[in-house]
């Protein structure tokens, strides 16, 4: 049976949507969402919240994840979500606690579902896929994307691309910041999420709002009220 282990990274600060980890959104802290659909996906050991912030780690507690209070080099608006992760992994190993998979699900995205968290857990499989996250398609064609220049020109991105037609570029979709998973070994060789194999799980628009500003929270909740009825 494969050990596993979610981790929910949280900060105290946030500089586009102050405090959004804990701002309440239709009756609970934002971050309460992501803990309940780790809990209720059963594919957990533990799922811990990593925060330097008190209020962060009261709420956490309050919902069944376990509090791990981060060291304070880790807490700046400069430090990586992996480089927490790898922090984490390294202190339970220090502990006696060793994982074969870690998860990350961010605070910040209340519409994913549970069957989202399951989806991207169960994709991975040691020796044929090591790591997974969900994604969702663009709103428009990524491959016509513009650079805008010092000066305020603009050029293409990828300039042999950028004529062709979406049929002859083929799919393409984005990750959708909510939901992750790598088998630890992997992940701690690769020291983020998008190493190889990689496999992703689909999520829509409507569940893939990321929440780093004052719209994005109105946009989650126009949507919330669509999918909630």
């Amino acid at each position: 049976m494969l050990k596993r282990v979610c981790v929910i990274p949280a900060r105290g600060g946030s500089k586009r949507l102050p405090r959004k980890n804990v701002i309440e959104f239709f009756g609970k802290p934002m971050i309460a969402y992501s803990i309940e659909a780790a809990i209720a996906s059963e594919r957990f050991a533990r799922v811990v919240v990593s925060s330097d912030d008190v209020e962060t780690l009261d709420i956490a507690r309050r919902f069944g994840a376990d509090p791990i209070e981060r060291k304070s080099t880790l807490a700046s608006d400069t430090a990586r979500v992996s480089e927490v992760l790898l922090d984490f992994l390294d202190q339970e190993e220090a502990d006696g606690r060793t994982y074969d998979i870690v998860s990350c699900l961010f605070a910040a995205a209340p519409l994913r579902r549970t069957e989202d968290v399951t989806a991207v857990i169960d994709l991975i499989k040691p020796g044929e896929c090591h790591f997974s996250i969900a994604v969702t398609e663009y709103d428009l064609p990524p491959h016509q994307a513009l650079k805008l220049e010092a000066d305020g020109a603009l050029r293409p991105m990828w300039p042999e691309l950028v004529d062709l037609r979406d049929e002859y570029v083929g799919k393409l979709v984005v990750d959708n910041g909510s939901t992750y998973a790598a088998t630890v070994d992997a992940f701690q060789k690769q020291k983020n999420f998008y190493g190889s194999p990689l496999r992703g799980h689909a999520m829509p628009r409507e569940r893939s709002v990321d929440l780093n500003s004052a719209v994005d929270l109105e946009i989650a909740k126009v949507h919330y009220r669509q999918l909630n009825g």
